[in-house]
């Protein structure tokens, strides 16, 4: 009975001593293992576990054996030495390769990412100085308008898919801030106004000329191109008659302009006295009328103006 249980304890050791080289194999530790367990302690079920652990990796790198071990066994099992050499042999051909040892990664190694919003102001947004600008916040954060020369307090603040009308002075840019983004805006100047004036008639153009017919009809339009026409003054002068204005298909104002000289012939006769040397090179009467177009804001103004031909009152 002593011999058996002696038998038995050495299979034991042989098994941890398996499991000792597997692990060795497998880490690629260096020990130096003099004994693996007490000889006056048995073997426990932690044991038992760790060693299936083992085998299942072993079996899992494609290595198959079989290692039967009776338990009436007497005498010392020499078929089990043999079958040890050969599964160290095993485990010395599956040992992990070093170019396969991967570095860990650097717990400590952290990415600040900040998330890069898209400007809710589109890029084809014009701000212009002396006038009311409109912007509209396209994106899902609030947006605020600042002076540069006053960070403190936004000149508007728009909040998100809404759109805000403020004013501008002579800003030459703003800040437009946006959640923990910021971008610069530049402030373009007011182009002054532009007035064209345009013949609707021929009639000017004949030899014989008639005020009555000048007075009876359209004589010209003058178109007013700006920005914001809602801040111009608009004022004329000269003996005319003025209708309008309209708005054309582009937003400009336009002005019919007739001529107003003298209802009865009496009154042409005293206007030449009094101008009757305003002639032109071929000897028709002449008369001026002039627009003046003034923003009110800016104070930028622009003066233009034509004449009116003809060469005696009525037929």
């Amino acid at each position: 009975m002593r011999r058996k249980n002696r038998d038995s304890k050495f299979i034991i050791y042989q098994v941890l001593y398996i499991f000792v080289i597997t692990v060795l194999a497998l880490k690629g530790a260096d020990l130096d293992l003099k004994e693996v367990i007490s000889k006056d302690k048995a073997v426990s079920k932690s044991v038992r576990d760790s060693l299936m652990v083992v085998i299942d990796s072993l079996y899992a790198h494609g290595r198959k054996f079989e290692i039967k071990v009776d338990p009436n066994v007497i005498v010392e099992n020499e078929v089990l030495k043999e079958k040890l050499l050969s599964l160290n042999k095993q485990l010395a051909d599956i040992k992990p390769p070093e170019n396969d040892i991967r570095p860990p990664m650097d717990q400590k190694t952290t990415v600040n990412e900040q998330t890069v919003l898209q400007s809710p102001i589109s890029i084809t947004q014009t701000f212009l100085q002396n006038t009311w600008n409109i912007a509209k916040n396209t994106g899902n954060v609030q947006a605020a308008v600042y002076d540069p020369n006053n960070m403190n307090n936004p000149i508007v603040v728009i909040p998100p898919n809404q759109e805000k009308k403020f004013d501008l002075k002579n800003e030459n840019q703003v800040i437009l801030k946006f959640g923990n983004q910021q971008q610069t805006i530049n402030v373009l100047p007011m182009h002054p106004p532009e007035i064209r004036i345009d013949r609707s008639t021929t009639k000017m153009n004949a030899s014989t000329i008639y005020v009555q017919d000048l007075q009876r009809i359209t004589d010209f339009n003058v178109t007013i191109k700006y920005a914001r026409t809602d801040q111009l003054k608009i004022t004329y002068t000269g003996p005319i008659s003025v209708s309008g204005p309209y708005k054309n298909n582009n937003g400009d104002l336009v002005y019919n302009v007739s001529l107003k000289l003298a209802l009865t012939y009496q009154r042409f006769q005293d206007w030449l006295d009094r101008y009757g040397n305003n002639r032109d090179a071929s000897g028709r009467y002449k008369t001026n009328f002039f627009f003046t177009a003034v923003d009110e804001r800016s104070k930028a103004n622009v003066v233009i103006g034509d004449s009116f031909y003809f060469t005696d009152f009525d037929k």
